[in-house]
């Protein structure tokens, strides 16, 4: 076309035209051709309408697809042609100024729900033809034994007139007669006249077909309903719904067969269609989640001595090509990512599939996979070695394999890839470009770890969590100073668990933050309480120690929370020092130390725990916010035995002389003995916690140690 209409309207009829030419040729009617296109318009009106509606409307196709039957369009021909313009043209002509990719996706939809309507009110009309031919059969059945005589003129004009195909066999199976449409389906007479209908047998043929015959044409039942095939002259198969009934004559006896067969071949085609776009990868043809399943399944049912093996693969770094190369590249290496998988699983038991994105796997069944499976994966490997190229540019490809394999029958679909799913994560993980084999226990952690993950966030709601409470203590004169605040959780499966188990996690879904809150409310609540108990006995005012991570120290309420919950308890800035990692620090711009530098001016401690395992700059120092250097403990460890080693000793030495230079005091972690204690006492530390002293435990501990202390 050189040229597009001007008017929506005149575009619409451009479109009802060519149609109506279209399909004209296939349609049984008396209508001229122009006539044929009014009919039609009413019909191109309503696809527009449907097209361009805010809301799409799966029944204006129906309506439309029954509309082409009730306009004599009833040869399956006209809903292909119909359907092939709906497609090329609707959105050319009626869908001027929308989304040209939406629009289409559309038009699809309206194709799809035009074949079902159009199956549906073709269903409708060939049964009520079919009842109007059962009765005229009942009718007539006297009448055929007498020659057909007073009402074969109306029987006649239903058989030949009818839409469906009609014909009539003696119980030896002989085709006596036949109507029109029936030769049509067949391609001639010379396909149907003279032939017996034993002969019509097919491949594809249901067992009990043949079965139900024989039993009709013996007078054991009087009609049956099957789907048959039958081959035509060119080898082609004709679908049908047949319908034999068993006509008997006026004393009852079999006397003749009669068949009615709906042609059903294009209505098969168009589900195989949809059936084959419902379980196959859009973008790369390859199966789908669907399919995959449907066969997985199949292998874990195929019984004693069967065995399956599965690769789950994922591509490293594609989400990087999709940002900076766009998603057509990433489509276009899809594609080629696909093409090579399928290369590689060509042998008979295997499949590969898309599950979405850049997700694959590989499927492998029969007796011998554990050897199988693993040669699969080398292939899927090597296959990806070679760079893809993509608009120009060449592409290195890597992925990440999970294998799974066992005998058929021990676990479910989603089981297995469950198990595939957490082992692929587990190579990329391990630096990607790599295949993992499942092991049991590694799936169990990783099921544990996301059952945690998931139970989080009401664990705090249900209050799940409490504290324990590690003494600090002084040792120049063995006080109790403070205790650090350790959080636990109590899970209802898992019993006590300690923060190693939970807090990585909580960091990652970002309830770190409200359980941080939570945890620095009930220790400054707890230190108010010390305070008040302790304030005539204690040599110092005891103060608490919280862990801040590195997600509440970026959090901006943390200033404003830690001031609300202060004052809320009644305690002053001194009784609290947070605690930051020294990695946390590392590289700290000005921006990440504003907070921490005005919760030290308000009075807060500053720690920097675990001092001596980062790689910060001892210069940087001076520039952090920090009062308190808290020496890790894998400086002290060789202090627990006798001698105690004395590169260990010149560094813990050299560390608390730069501290106490800075103005910083000392504390120690890890301390097991007595020993220990009083090298680093010698050695100029300040405060020490360990198991000498106490484990963590309840806040009673404390009072307990207070209690020494002042009796001491």
């Amino acid at each position: 076309m050189s040229a597009e209409p001007d008017a929506p309207e005149d575009r619409l009829r451009r479109f009802a035209t060519i149609w109506s030419r279209a399909v004209f040729p296939v349609t049984v009617t008396s209508l001229t051709r122009p006539e044929f296109e009014e009919q039609l318009l009413p019909l191109a009106r309503r696809l527009s309408r449907a097209l361009r509606a805010r809301t799409f409307d799966a029944a204006e196709g129906r309506a439309v697809g029954a509309g082409l039957v009730g306009a004599h369009c009833t040869d399956p021909e006209s809903l292909s042609r119909t359907l092939d313009c709906v497609d090329a043209y609707l959105v050319l002509y009626c869908g001027e100024g929308g989304d040209q990719e939406d629009l289409r996706a559309r038009s699809a939809r309206l194709q799809h729900a035009m074949a079902a309507g159009f199956a549906q009110a073709l269903r409708e009309r060939t049964l009520a033809e079919q009842e109007s031919i059962a009765q005229a059969a009942l009718r007539a059945q006297g009448v055929v034994a007498q020659a057909l005589h007073a009402s074969e003129a109306r029987f006649r004009a239903v058989f030949e007139g009818a839409a469906i195909g009609i014909g009539i066999a003696d119980l030896d199976g002989n085709v006596l007669e036949v109507n029109g449409a029936l030769l049509r389906m067949f391609g001639g007479e010379q396909n149907v006249r003279g032939r017996n209908v034993r002969e019509w047998t097919h491949a594809e043929d249901a067992p009990q077909v043949w079965r139900l015959y024989e039993e009709l044409v013996r007078g054991e039942r009087e009609h049956y309903h099957v789907e048959k095939a039958f081959y035509r002259p060119d080898g082609t198969a004709l679908w049908t719904n047949l319908t034999v009934s068993l006509l008997r004559d006026p004393d009852g006896r079999p006397q003749y067969q009669l068949a009615l067969m709906e042609d059903t071949t294009e209505r098969r085609l168009l589900n195989l269609r949809l059936r084959y776009e419902a379980t196959h990868d859009a973008l790369t043809g390859l199966p789908n989640r669907t399919l995959f399943f449907e066969r997985l399944e199949k292998a874990l049912n195929a019984g004693p001595g069967q065995r399956f093996g599965l690769c789950y693969l994922d591509l490293d770094g594609f989400k990087t090509i999709n940002d900076s190369l766009g998603h057509a590249a990433g489509d276009r290496l899809l594609v080629e990512v696909a093409d090579r998988l399928q290369a590689c699983t060509a042998a008979p038991g295997e499949m590969v599939a898309r599950l979405g994105g850049d997700e694959f796997v590989a499927l492998t069944t029969g007796p011998d996979t554990e050897r199988e499976v693993d040669e699969l994966a080398a292939r899927i490997m090597n296959a990806l070695v070679a760079p893809v190229s993509v608009d120009g540019r060449e592409l290195t490809v890597r992925g990440s394999i999970g294998i799974v394999e066992g005998p058929a029958g021990e676990r479910s679909a989603a089981e297995v890839l469950r198990s595939a799913d957490i082992t692929m994560y587990r190579a990329k993980s391990a630096g990607g470009n790599r295949s993992e084999l499942a092991d049991a226990e590694a799936d169990a952690r990783a099921i544990t770890r996301h059952g945690l993950t998931t139970a989080l966030p009401t664990a705090l709601e249900r209050g799940e969590f409490f504290i324990e409470y590690q003494p600090l203590v002084h040792l120049g004169d063995g006080s109790v100073r403070g205790a650090e605040a350790l959080v636990r959780w109590l899970h209802p499966q898992h019993g006590v668990l300690g923060p190693d188990r939970f807090i990585p996690l909580a960091e990652h879904t970002g309830l770190i933050v409200p359980l941080g809150r939570w945890v620095l409310e009930q220790s400054v609540r707890q230190a108010k309480q010390w305070r008040e108990r302790y304030a005539a006995t204690s040599t110092a005012p005891l103060r608490i120690n919280v862990n801040l991570s590195p997600c509440q120290l970026t959090h901006p309420g943390l200033v404003q929370d830690t001031v609300d919950i202060l004052e809320a308890a009644g305690v002053d800035p001194d009784a609290l020092c947070l605690e930051v990692t020294e990695s946390a620090l590392i590289g700290a711009d000005d921006d990440l130390l504003k907070p921490l530098r005005r919760l030290a001016e308000m009075g807060v401690d500053i720690a920097l725990d675990d001092f001596g395992t980062g790689y910060s700059n001892l210069a940087n120092l001076r520039r952090l916010p920090v009062s308190i250097l808290k020496l890790d403990r894998s400086f002290t460890q060789g202090m627990q035995q006798f001698p105690a080693d004395p590169v260990d000793l010149k560094i813990v030495e050299g560390i608390v002389s730069l501290a106490h230079s800075l103005d910083l005091t000392v504390t120690v972690e890890g301390v097991e003995t007595g020993a220990q204690a009083e090298q680093l006492r010698i050695l100029g530390c300040d405060t020490a916690q360990g198991w000498y002293y106490a484990r963590p435990g309840p806040p009673e501990r404390l009072h307990e140690l207070a209690l020494a202390d002042a009796a001491g």
